[in-house]
This record gives C-alpha cells, structure tokens and sequence, in this order.
C-alpha cells in the first residue's frame, strides 16, 4: 500500500506534464494553421475584390437588358390591346345597327 502512495502521485505528475506539453504543441500547431488560413482567405478575397468591376459591367448589362425586353413587351401589349379595342368598338356598332 505504501508503494501506490508513494509512486501513484509520481506517475499522475509524469503524465499531467505530459498532457500539458502535448497540448502546447497542439496549440501552437492551431496558431500556425490559423495564420496560413487568414493569409488564405486574405489571397481569396483579393482575388473576389478584384473580379468586383466584372460583376458590376455585368450587372448593369443585364439591368439594360430586362429595361428594353420591358419596354417591348409594353410596346407589344399596347398595340395588341389597341387592335383589340378597334375591333371590339366595331363589332359593337354592328351589334347597335342590328338591333335598331
């Protein structure tokens, strides 16, 4: 009994020493990996910054594009519904002359 409590303290020593020196080195792995990550997304978003005048060239094509699609589909809706009206006025005045 006098051996385990004498040599048990040592041997929870040797491995809490241990654990605290592996747990260093994981640390300072992470904050290793940690700066290699932000010089990455550091690189990447460079990269993005500099495709931003591409996506806005873009942007405002397609904001051309859909304002002159609108103004024909306007300009097609507005003739349609004006040869409808001039035949709907016409066979109105058929029906009023046959009625009279």
């Amino acid at each position: 009994m006098e051996f385990l409590s004498v040599y048990l303290p040592i041997c929870i020593y040797i491995l809490l020493i241990i654990l605290l020196i592996v747990g260093i080195i994981l640390g300072v792995r992470l904050i290793n990996t940690a700066d290699k990550l932000n010089d990455l997304l550091d690189d990447t978003k460079g990269k993005v910054d500099s495709l931003n005048g591409l996506f806005n060239v873009i942007d405002f094509t397609t904001d051309k594009i859909a304002n002159f699609s609108d103004s024909i589909i306007n300009l097609t809706s507005r003739f349609a519904s004006h040869i409808g009206s001039k035949k709907r006025k016409k066979y109105e005045e058929e029906e009023d002359d046959y009625y009279e």
